[in-house]
């Protein structure tokens, strides 16, 4: 189409948008005013029924309570009209105790070798009922079987009394039941009365939020729909529980606890109200529902609380609508004359302009087709001779922008496949190249091999040599593997830092298994960096496409996984991927989430093991010791947690849990006593990377408990000593400084030389329990226990036996002059009770 044409649509489409943007923007304010209106319409709703549940759950709460007190006074009824045994109750006895006391059923519960059943009941349908698999309920029995007070959190405990929620019946799915359950030994069988059904929900039924729901959806125009969402399990798949021959869902567990969903949309609606929990704010959305158009809005209601939900309000969004449209059509409907007068006169104008515009379209097109460098001719001096002017100037710099483009884009294809350190193709390339191949593997059934490569110490480099000489020896270690990769289509990235990922295939798994030994074999070769020789290793996982996973993402967790397994057992070595490490890896996740947990609800005990001074046999002081039992995992080794500890940075919480209770403990076993206790604390050499802050926090520590420095001991092993070891021992030296003893533990283990003992600040060495539990009766194989004990008197250091379970091994260690012990002879680790009556 001409400009001709053009310039009086044009003009007339601007005023036609700008008279259609005023009706719009009218619209949006009588849709914002409609909106408002109707949220505060919902708020008003939402603020009813949030008050009726409240008052309904209150309310039930309290009548459940008073219930289960009336089952309790029937129970006692019972016990006294019926014998001790239940062998000489009948049912019928039953039956008429139930009508005459005015409660559904009586139940008489029994213990049998490994279960709790019903032995006799006015219900058919509870005899031979079996109750292992209740739960917390069989929790209760057993406690109520040994006269214990019911320490489970459901329901209501009396003495000698039990009565749990109100819940569906397992043997009757179609029930809802009140349980008590009494016994007081008395008895050879647990007392069960219980109510069902009207007796139970009908506070419930009558003051719940049901009929306000149903008058909200009856007379208010426009609400569809109410409904109380319990976001626990809507939307999920609702755990049935299995009891009995019979399927039943629990009432807390119920997707739906008010009102009805019948304007269903149940994958977007579980999302909404997801998304209303967790940011605690109102959520909505729009969308056709049972042929209509729905405006659904989630309000989240007590998020604090241990029963959040979410009150769902449907609203019938077409009323809004309609009443918009047709507003909007008046405005539109009035603008039509304007529209046709500016046609007109946009007509008129536009010849005037349209020659000379046809020129320069002319000349443009031959510039678009590429024909660049060409002017263009305009005598004219107004605004369009500029245009031509310019057009022109623009066709020279697109000439000369197009030849450096070229030039740029190959730049930037490079830069953004590979490393600029190295040169080597970067983790972006790797993770192409690998979807590629994979897909190609699923065709042809070659494997693809992924190894993950990290260099062993390369940390030490950096902080020995500087960041300048580390860049340097990943350039040389690059160029050496890079030289290893000559069998099969194998390609080298850097994924950054010091890791290294090669991708092969075409290879079978003995070719990859001797690529991999290789390649660790030459990373482990010297290098020289500026007259320097080092010496690094490389530890490489090994995972195989299609063995080990079908899976992308998961094919690279396995190889980094394996490289972590080979740098734990000292690094230099290749190591293939099996399940065993994803179920390590699996059982340390699990063991890092409930340590956590254990912290975080205070669960971890300090234990005390005594430290003897079997010359004077008496007690010199304790060694503050970790212990950890779960309520999933039960006892925890501390060697375990400990590790797990470490890996995950919780080792720092662990240790001021051991600093704080142990230091508290010791200052006021030591009020009065002549000669007061040490304490001893294990110290980790991951608490070592800030030594400045770790020396800080123990002064602070024991200024707070008012222990004084002189009675306290750390304990490091000697595998301390070789981390960042000038900050380590300067710290040690300030810590010795201030009063405080340190102790080498575990020693003779570890990888400390003489020379090294002679200039580090310690006081005292602890001889390895491994050590000591080697000498015999005959006091045979006690050389290495010999030789420390002479050692540390060479070095004029004190010395510690860990671990004397014997009489004879004390016999020993005192024979040569080593009277400080430790042991299971004298006593084992305690928890603070215990060892205050073990001082007396």
């Amino acid at each position: 189409m001409s400009i001709k044409k053009k310039l009086p649509l044009i003009f007339t489409l601007l005023v036609l948008c700008i008279l259609i943007a005023h009706s719009s923007l009218h619209y949006m304010r009588s849709k914002d005013k409609l909106i408002e209106y109707k949220e505060r319409e919902i708020e008003l709703i939402t603020q009813e029924i949030s008050y009726q549940v409240e008052n309904a759950k209150g309310g039930a709460l309290y009548v459940e309570d008073i219930m289960g007190r009336e089952l309790r006074t029937a129970s006692i009824a019972i016990r006294n009209s019926l014998p001790a045994n239940y062998e000489d109750v009948t049912n019928e006895q039953l039956v008429e105790l139930a009508e005459e006391l005015m409660i559904s059923h009586i139940t008489l519960l029994a213990e049998t070798e490994d279960d709790i059943i019903g032995v006799k009941s006015s219900d058919p349908l509870q005899i031979g009922l079996s109750t292992n698999q209740w739960l917390f309920w069989y929790d209760a029995f057993k406690q109520l079987f040994a006269l214990d007070p019911v320490t489970v959190e459901e329901g209501l405990a009396l003495p000698e009394y039990w009565t749990g929620p109100i819940e569906v019946a397992a043997s009757n799915p179609e029930h809802t039941d009140k349980w008590g359950y009494y016994y007081d030994g008395s008895t050879d069988y647990i007392i069960n009365p219980y109510n069902r059904d009207n007796e139970v929900l009908e506070y419930e039924k009558r003051f719940g939020p049901g009929n306000i729901i149903e008058r909200f959806t009856d007379k208010l125009e426009g609400v569809l729909e109410l409904t109380v969402i319990n976001p626990e399990s809507f939307g999920k798949e609702t755990e049935e529980l299995y009891l009995d021959w019979n399927n039943f869902i629990r009432i807390v567990d119920q997707p739906i606890w008010y009102g009805t969903y019948e304007y269903g949309n149940q994958d977007v609606d579980v999302e909404f109200v997801q998304v209303a929990v967790e940011t605690g704010e109102s959520q909505n959305y729009i969308d056709e529902i049972n042929g209509k158009m729905v405006s659904k809005t989630f309000v989240p209601i007590d998020l604090d609380t241990q029963d959040p939900y979410v009150i769902g309000l449907s609203y019938d969004y077409s009323l809004i609508e309609n009443e918009l449209r047709n507003e909007f059509w008046q405005h539109l409907l009035l603008s039509i004359p304007f529209v046709f007068g500016v046609f007109l006169t946009s007509l008129i104008f536009s010849r005037s302009i349209t020659k000379p515009i046809g020129y320069i379209v002319e000349k443009v097109n031959e510039i678009a087709e590429g024909n660049f460098g060409r002017n263009i001719e305009l005598k004219r001096k107004d605004e369009l001779g500029h245009l031509a002017q310019n057009v022109s100037a623009l066709s020279n710099s697109l000439q000369c922008y197009v030849n450096d483009l070229k030039e740029s884009q190959k730049v930037i294809k490079f830069q953004a496949y590979h490393d600029p350190l190295t040169g080597l193709l970067n983790r972006r390339y790797f993770q192409e190249e690998l979807e590629q191949r994979m897909e190609h593997a699923k065709e042809t059934g070659e494997t693809v091999a992924v190894l993950f490569i990290d260099i062993d110490r390369f940390k030490d480099v950096n902080d020995t040599l500087g960041h300048a000489k580390g860049d340097q020896l990943i350039q040389l270690i690059s160029k050496r593997i890079q030289s290893s990769l000559t069998k099969g289509n194998s390609v080298l990235t850097r994924q950054g830092g010091d890791e290294f990922v090669i991708l092969c295939s075409q290879l079978e798994k003995e070719e990859v298994k001797e690529l991999a030994e290789t390649i660790v074999e030459k990373v482990n070769q010297p290098f020289l960096l500026d007259g320097n020789e080092v010496t690094v290793s490389a530890s490489c996982g090994i995972s195989l496409y299609p063995e080990h996973t079908d899976n992308m993402d998961a094919l690279m967790i396995n190889a980094d996984g394996a490289m972590y397994v080979a740098k734990k057992k000292d690094g230099n070595k290749a190591i293939f991927y099996d399940e065993k490490i994803s179920i390590e890896k699996n059982k340390k996740l699990r063991i890092e989430a409930r340590l956590r947990k254990a912290i975080k609800n205070k669960q971890i005990e300090v234990y005390y093991q005594p430290k003897i001074d079997a010359k004077k046999d008496k007690m010199t002081g304790v060694e503050a010791l970790l212990r950890w039992t779960d309520d999933e995992l039960g006892f925890v080794p501390p060697d375990k947690f400990i590790a797990v500890a470490e890996e995950t940075g919780l080792i720092n919480p662990l240790w001021e849990i051991a600093m704080k209770n142990a230091c508290s403990k010791v200052t006021k076993w030591n009020e009065g006593r002549v000669e007061p206790l040490s304490l001893a604390v294990n110290f980790s050499a991951k608490q070592f990377q800030d030594p400045c802050y770790l020396v800080r926090q123990v002064r602070e520590i024991l200024a707070d408990c008012g222990l004084a420095p002189e009675h306290f001991e750390i304990e490091i092993t000697e595998s301390t000593l070789l981390f960042n070891s000038k900050e380590t021992i300067r710290a040690l030296k300030g810590l010795q400084e201030y009063g405080i003893s340190i102790s080498i533990d575990d020693f003779g283990t570890g990888y400390s030389s003489l020379s090294y003992l002679k200039t580090l600040p310690i006081n005292s060495l602890k001889i390895d329990r491994s050590f000591i539990q080697d000498i015999q009766e005959d006091h045979s194989n006690s050389e290495i226990a010999e030789t420390v004990i002479h050692l540390a008197r060479g070095l004029r250091l004190h010395v510690i036996a860990e671990g004397v379970e014997e009489e004879y091994q004390k016999e020993f260690l005192m024979k040569n002059d080593c009277y400080h012990m430790q042991g299971y002879l004298f006593s084992k680790p305690v928890c603070a009770e215990e060892l205050e009556r073990l001082l007396g």
